[in-house]
């Protein structure tokens, strides 16, 4: 059975609140003509070098050559991202704290925690940026060449393999989610998040688990990470030759993956966030910038500010299924 993690967000997202509460102002009537006028912070809610900084980082930087103002990556990891959420959601809505974060991992939180805030509510969705799908892999001495495999595996020895995930996290519950379809049983190692999963499948530790491209790639290429399937609805260009989960028998429309994405306090307004939405969509679009994405695995994209509001909503009835039919919790 599924290990259980004490607490939920508790002490450090208060501490997070009264460290940033002296931002929670009133906001100054603004026109779009003169924003931004100073320099903005993006809240990354993850350790720093991953997936969400180096996109904070890239598309800041060509903001800050359009806007003229500075546009700096702010780490504030904890609680699979919602230490830094709930900075953002006490920000002003003037535009100048924003997030760029994965918006998949957004919408299984309400599932998994008790907030303090209502992501449908009290955040003003902006655009995504990429898609990246997960790469399912185990380690090299784990027998299998498939998923099917896999789970005849786990069926032979209930309880005996493990998935290292971030407990509460979109990987954890896109594994969840498998496991409920397939009627398996898993052990689930809590971990810190990506990196320090990827490193108990390496050393053996761990025994499969599903990552990022960014995070695996390099490993699955040199041989310490063995990759069998992908997380999205078709094959993926980067590896045609590696089958999706959803083409395994009793796993149809499987899909799962990484959806980075923008946001704002609650209220923001409109024409910020059509500034915003507009200029972060014509950066993605650019060769360097599109190119750069591509090689990485992702799929670059931007959902409308409305689009993105309406697959928050979605996403979130999903996962609010998975973990009531699993009965999943963590306390």
């Amino acid at each position: 059975m599924p290990r259980k993690m004490s607490g939920c967000i508790g002490a450090g997202l208060a501490a997070a609140v009264v460290a940033f509460s002296v931002h929670a102002q009133a906001p100054a009537a603004s026109s779009v003509h003169a924003w931004p006028a100073k320099p903005i912070r993006v809240v990354v809610p993850y350790p720093a070098g991953g997936t969400s900084d180096i996109l904070t980082r890239m598309i800041g930087a060509k903001l800050t050559e359009s806007w003229g103002q500075q546009v700096i990556a702010d780490s504030r990891p904890g609680a699979n991202g919602n230490i830094g959420v709930e900075i953002v959601v006490r920000s002003p809505p003037d535009g100048y704290t924003l997030t760029l974060m994965d918006v998949g991992n957004l919408s299984v939180s309400p599932s998994m925690y008790k907030l303090p805030f209502d992501i449908l509510r009290d955040l003003t969705p902006i655009t995504t940026i990429t898609y990246s799908p997960y790469l399912l892999c185990v380690h090299p001495s784990v027998p299998v060449q498939s998923v099917a495999q896999l789970i005849a595996l786990a069926k032979k020895n209930p309880g005996k393999l493990n998935a290292p995930v971030g407990l509460g996290s979109s990987i954890h519950m896109a594994t969840l989610d498998m496991q409920q379809r397939m009627g398996t049983k898993w052990v689930y190692l809590p971990t810190k998040g990506g990196q320090s999963s990827v490193l108990s499948v390496m050393t053996g530790d761990g025994d499969f688990l599903f990552m990022g491209v960014l995070q695996t790639w390099v490993h699955v290429k040199s041989g310490k990470l063995k990759l069998i399937a992908v997380s999205s609805e078709t094959r993926e260009p980067m590896f045609p030759h590696v089958p999706t989960v959803a083409e395994s028998p009793g796993l149809a429309g499987f899909t799962a993956g990484s959806w980075q994405g923008m946001l704002g306090p609650a209220k923001l307004p409109a024409d910020i966030v059509n500034k915003t939405f507009n200029e972060v969509r014509r950066i993605v679009a650019l060769p360097e910038i599109n190119e750069r994405m591509t090689s990485q695995g992702s799929r670059p994209q931007t959902k409308t500010p409305q689009d993105l509001g309406r697959w928050l909503a979605t996403e979130k009835d999903k996962w609010a299924k998975v973990v009531k039919d699993s009965g999943y919790k963590i306390e």
